[in-house]
């Protein structure tokens, strides 16, 4: 009898082990990694925002291969020009370079570096979530997150959960310095939160948060100024760069990225597709209508709820977020990935709300999310369909100078010439007309590159020198416009 006592006694203590470890959220943020390496050496040529990916591979490959200036973003298909375009601060861009250095140049290597920074980050902000609330709504939300949009986004070429992450884990040891003090704990605050919203500027609406000090009598008043001066000189450096260094960029070499909107301007913009403004919320942000269920029963709960510094929180947040979308315009409403950085914030409202359950009834609906989330986002994992762009720097090996510049039918996209590995000019069909090619050879163009799956029409009145089941390599060198 005792003995089977005993053997009971461990039985409840292996559950117990084995329960407490999968409670633990980094065997989640362990597996999720381990997940999204599937595919993880693809070329940029997944459905979603490829046009993306292939602008931050370009700009990290010109870097390797150019000028490695971390001032200096350039681009392959300004035509002649030198390239250089006034963008996001490139420091996701020169990460890739730096480990191209050690490796040559492959561009996965940014695949990799943003899984690794983002799945610490989701660690970051359980911690932080963790000392907000409490542990359990904290691994409530970082499951959320990690099926989120981030599940996908994380791992794509492109600065987006980066750059998130980065104010995350800036923003955990800004408020541990805020509870305990230590100046390394403020300097890795500068230090992570300058260069996440360096990135990506729309990071600056978590960066509001700091603003809820004023409310706070329980810290000190010397450590909110100590904190409040870094973030301001923090600031200071982003508006260094976009609205000095980016403008003169412009300026000077005439290639731009991004044109932000007049706030009226912007709402004028989005009123017209509403839509895809509301679908950013319900659907794309979780990609599952059970989070966005809970996420609108956790705003009830906070709104209801006696935690006045995390509902200030949340709303000074808000608002900021809502004056990036109005400053976006149309853009916020066309491109989901716009979205990802207030998905933090809706997946701590959505913890709020799974935390009043319990047991099987909890594990059942967090298992519905993440198989929601993984579904909804696993053929961003496959490139079948577009894989034959592989083939064109094959091609251009073969019968262009690394020189020469190349006129192609990529259109808006960037995606076909950085797969070219040459300089000139996407363009679309419609631009590419007898008159036209004759001033894109003045300009210095020697080749055209006709993608046949999407321009089959394309008269051939030029001499080739490739002709292949995808693409056709014509000669600009002795072009000739035919007689109207």
């Amino acid at each position: 009898m005792l003995v089977n006592n005993q053997e009971d006694l461990l039985s409840e203590d292996k559950q117990h082990v084995i329960l407490n470890r999968w409670q633990d959220i980094r065997v989640w943020i362990a597996l999720f990694f381990l997940i999204r390496l599937v595919g993880i050496t693809n070329a940029p040529l997944e459905t979603g925002h490829n046009w993306r990916q292939s602008l931050t591979a370009m700009i990290a490959r010109n870097f390797f291969e150019h000028r490695a200036n971390i001032l200096y973003p350039e681009i392959d298909y300004a035509g002649s020009g030198s390239g250089i375009i006034g963008s996001e601060f490139p420091f996701f861009n020169y990460l890739i370079y730096l480990v191209s250095l050690v490796f040559d140049y492959s561009h996965w290597y940014g695949r990799l570096i943003n899984l690794v920074v983002s799945s610490i980050g989701i660690y970051f902000f359980y911690k932080l979530v963790s000392k907000l609330t409490n542990s359990k709504i904290a691994f409530n939300a970082s499951i959320v997150l990690l099926s989120s949009i981030w599940f996908a986004f994380s791992r794509k070429i492109m600065p987006d959960t980066f750059s998130i992450s980065l104010v995350i884990i800036g923003l955990y040891y800004g408020y541990t310095y805020l509870s305990s003090g230590g100046w390394f704990k403020l300097i890795l605050f500068f230090i992570l939160t300058t260069l996440g919203v360096l990135c990506k500027i729309p990071a600056l609406s978590l960066m509001a948060v700091i603003g809820i000090l004023v409310f706070v009598k329980e810290i000190s008043f010397g450590r909110k100024m100590a904190l409040w001066i870094t973030a301001g000189l923090g600031f200071g450096i982003v508006c260094l760069w976009y609205f000095y260094w980016v403008p003169y960029l412009v300026e000077t070499y005439h290639n731009q990225l991004y044109f932000p909107r007049g706030l009226i301007e912007g709402l004028k913009e989005i009123i017209p597709l509403a839509d895809g403004f509301f679908r950013n919320f319900y659907f794309n942000a979780f990609h599952s209508y059970t989070a966005f269920a809970a996420f609108l029963a956790g705003t009830y709960l906070l709104i209801t709820g006696k935690n006045t510094y995390l509902k200030t929180g949340v709303l000074i947040v808000t608002i900021f977020f809502l004056l990036f979308i109005l400053k976006t315009g149309i853009v916020f409403p066309l491109h989901n990935y716009y979205i990802i950085p207030f998905v933090p914030v809706m997946a701590l409202v959505a913890g709020i709300a799974l935390n009043k359950l319990h047991g099987k009834y909890l594990i059942f609906i967090l298992l519905i999310i993440v198989g929601e989330g993984i579904v909804n986002q696993q053929h961003d994992f496959f490139v079948f369909r577009n894989a034959y762009k592989k083939s064109l720097e094959v091609i251009t090996n073969k019968t262009i100078g690394p020189n020469e510049l190349i006129v192609i039918n990529g259109g808006q996209s960037p995606q076909e010439i950085y797969f070219a590995h040459r300089k000139g000019w996407s363009v679309t069909n419609e631009q590419i007309t007898p008159t036209s090619l004759t001033q894109y050879k003045n300009a210095g163009a020697a080749y055209l590159i006709i993608n046949i799956r999407t321009f089959p029409n394309f008269g051939n009145y030029l001499p080739h020198v490739h002709i292949g089941r995808d693409y056709t390599v014509f000669s600009l060198k002795d072009y000739i416009p035919p007689v109207q």
